[in-house]
């Protein structure tokens, strides 16, 4: 399966779910990652290092350090990689009301990693645009 690439299904179907985890980046460098015990939700090879997204509690364990704590909201409508418009759909909302997002983009869904305190402000914007769209079929 390739995914939904259509807007307005998309934008109908994506049911947000907010994970009850709390998330933090960390950056570790290239010759220390493989020697963590660590399940990082995503990691990303940068010239300055890797960044992990992990859980807070994993981090805390393993003395990594971080800057603030994220909430994860997955869009849980297997969205095609190729699909035109949802994140911008979806960031710009969420911009106009102040709220930041990190999004990473999976092979099945799209998470947008919140700000902690923000998190239940962004699930009801994204609850909204899901509810309205839902609507619109009717």
């Amino acid at each position: 399966m390739s995914g939904e690439g259509d807007l307005q299904t998309l934008l109908r179907e994506m049911q947000p779910l907010l994970h009850p985890e709390k998330y933090v980046f960390c950056n570790v460098n290239e010759d220390v990652f493989p020697s963590l015990n660590l399940h990082p939700l995503a990691t990303f090879r940068e010239q300055e290092g890797i960044t992990l997204v992990l859980q807070q509690r994993q981090a805390e364990g393993h003395s990594l350090s971080y800057e603030g704590v994220w909430a994860l909201i997955t869009l849980q409508v297997h969205s095609s990689l190729q699909a035109v418009g949802f994140l911008a759909k979806i960031t710009a909302a969420l911009a106009q009301a102040g709220v930041s997002v990190n999004v990473f983009s999976a092979y099945y869904h799209d998470h947008l990693l919140i700000p902690w305190e923000k998190r239940l402000q962004a699930l009801n914007i994204l609850k909204g645009i899901w509810q309205s769209n839902k609507l619109i079929d009717r």
